[in-house]
């Protein structure tokens, strides 16, 4: 199909692991170590050693213009899957297509030699992706001039840091016109300004030049906000092949703890103690314990604990996050002026919030307390909360996008053009 830039058909990658060969220090051990190979028995491994699948039937197309996210967690297969498809190493078993000239960021510095320039570098990455010597000095300027590596173009790569090298490697794959981007976890080695740069640019190639992108990436946040679609790999099979936003909330789904142990159990604190946390749980506004939490309706989070004695001056804050990211929910009691004065040597903190807003995800919680200014107790990734759509606006729909609702109201005015005082304010709009 003349839309079709990437055709993956059931392709596999066994690889051979267990003990280390041995070291043939003499010429005798080296003939021997040869005869012992050829004559296997039908090809029977060696003592001590075994196979893994890193891949395991996989299959899945990308059309042009398609901008697609690859995830999963370490070891599911994503790194040989774009080893493969950059032809860098051969599948076991199955094929992989490619319709267009592959631009592929793998690790950093792919294709980089440390003695040679900046310079020298570009031209010799340019070659080594197909393109002709007029067209990398036609984008030579480009090139260096988002990696922002001017001053040190003529420097040997060698002297270069790490977040140098990521720069310009990733300004060469991008700018000399591949028909497929393939980019590999190394953005995480820049900074925040060139890793939004890099996204960008990205963006730019998939949806303007009709380019397809596949991006392998950690990053829960940008995987979605850059992506189309998203596949998940687990132990080198094809868990999902949906949208970004589903693959990432399926993958963070399956990656938190389930199991997570118990609050009073947890090492893994900060703190003086003489304030801890020792469970959590949540309850409805009748007050019946609950698993999930629903959209738009009451919720009270519920947190026992145990102190050294009668604690005076008390501060307890909690937030709900995604598995990667910034606190979505931040409740804190000095926000609300409740702090308190005084609290029992055991008890229960309760915070209820009216009309929860979030969407449906799996939410981590972090918990934290301070007596007297002093932090007693802070345990991250203390709690799960499940969380379902329900009818938050009250008019049998569900929200159609966003993470978080609020309560909102609409409605349309028109100017009094003639009433408009100097200042512009919007006391001048009327209601119709």
């Amino acid at each position: 199909m003349d839309d079709i830039a990437i055709r993956v058909k059931n392709v596999s990658k066994q690889y051979e692991i267990g003990a280390a060969k041995l070291r043939s220090d003499t010429l005798r051990d080296q003939l021997a170590d040869g005869l012992k190979t050829v004559f296997r028995h039908n090809g029977q491994l060696r003592r001590g050693t075994e196979t893994i699948w890193a891949l395991k039937d996989v299959s899945f197309e990308v059309k042009k213009g398609e901008v697609v996210g690859i995830i999963g967690r370490n070891g599911a297969g994503k790194s040989t899957l774009l080893k493969i498809l950059s032809r860098i190493t051969d599948p076991t078993a199955g094929y992989a297509e490619i319709h267009g000239r592959v631009g592929s960021l793998l690790e950093v510095g792919t294709g980089f030699h440390p003695e040679l320039t900046g310079r020298e570098n570009i031209y010799l990455n340019g070659a080594i992706l197909g393109m002709k010597k007029a067209e990398i000095k036609r984008k030579f300027d480009e090139i260096v001039a988002f990696a922002e590596t001017e001053r040190f173009i003529d420097t040997p790569v060698k002297h270069y840091s790490s977040g140098m090298y990521v720069r310009l490697a990733f300004a060469v794959a991008a700018h000399l016109e591949p028909e497929i981007l393939i980019v590999d976890e190394v953005l995480a080695v820049g900074d925040i300004q060139f890793q939004k740069k890099c996204l960008g640019k990205m963006q730019h190639v998939s949806k303007s030049q009709g380019r397809a992108v596949l991006f392998v990436s950690h990053n829960m946040v940008a995987v979605p906000a850059l992506c189309d679609r998203g596949i998940l790999l687990s132990e080198g099979l094809v868990a999902a092949d949906t949208t970004a936003f589903d693959a990432v909330k399926l993958y963070v789904s399956n990656s938190v703890n389930t199991s997570m142990q118990s609050l009073a159990d947890r090492n893994d604190r900060e703190g003086d103690g003489q304030l801890r946390f020792t469970e959590f749980w949540m309850e409805n506004s009748e007050g019946v314990q609950i698993s999930e939490a629903i959209a738009g309706q009451d919720i009270r989070f519920c947190f026992a604990y145990r102190a050294t004695r009668t604690l005076r001056n008390v501060l307890v804050a909690f937030t709900l996050q995604e598995y990667i990211g910034d606190p979505i929910i931040n409740c804190k009691t000095s926000d609300v002026a409740k702090d308190f004065a005084v609290v029992p040597e055991t008890g229960v903190f309760v915070c209820e919030i009216r009309k929860f807003p979030l969407r449906t995800f799996r939410y981590t919680g972090n918990i934290y307390s301070e007596v007297n200014g002093c932090i007693s107790d802070w345990v991250h990734g203390a709690f799960l909360v499940d969380v379902v759509d329900g009818d938050f606006y009250g008019t049998g729909r569900l929200a159609s996008k966003g993470k978080v609702m609020v309560h909102h109201d609409w409605s349309v005015c028109r100017t009094a053009t003639s009433q408009l005082p100097e200042t512009g304010t919007l006391m001048a709009f009327r209601r119709l």
